[in-house]
């Protein structure tokens, strides 16, 4: 679990904004490859491939780098969804950076756990 280096910033950035002013995109270092949506156009992110209409097909090999991706991303979205379940960030009402640590800690503990 990635929680380090980065930086909680208000809910109207720009997520290509967000990504740089966050720390994100540093504490990421070179990862080959960041899946990413529509929103991060223009900062090298991997973004799936769309459809142009919603009748057209899309080549079988855009459709497989499609389907790799589509597995990834719901065992992230699985993450979150769970995460939001939990009573300490659900009602967490932490001032400035409290979240960031909250979060950190919750890190941790979740790494403990899955190191036995």
């Amino acid at each position: 679990m990635l929680a380090r280096g980065v930086r909680p910033l208000p809910g109207n950035r720009n997520d290509c904004r967000a990504w740089e002013d966050s720390g994100a995109k540093a504490a990421v270092g070179t990862t080959p490859t960041v899946i990413a949506d529509g929103g991060y156009r223009g900062t090298g992110l991997t973004i799936p491939h769309y459809r142009r209409h919603k009748n057209d097909e899309l080549p079988a090999w855009k459709d497989d780098h499609n389907a790799s991706h589509r597995k990834v991303r719901a065992r992230v979205e699985h993450t979150f969804a769970h995460m939001k379940s939990w009573k300490i960030l659900r009602d967490c009402r932490l001032k400035g950076d409290g979240v960031h640590h909250a979060m950190l800690g919750i890190a941790r503990l979740h790494n403990l756990t899955l190191a036995g």
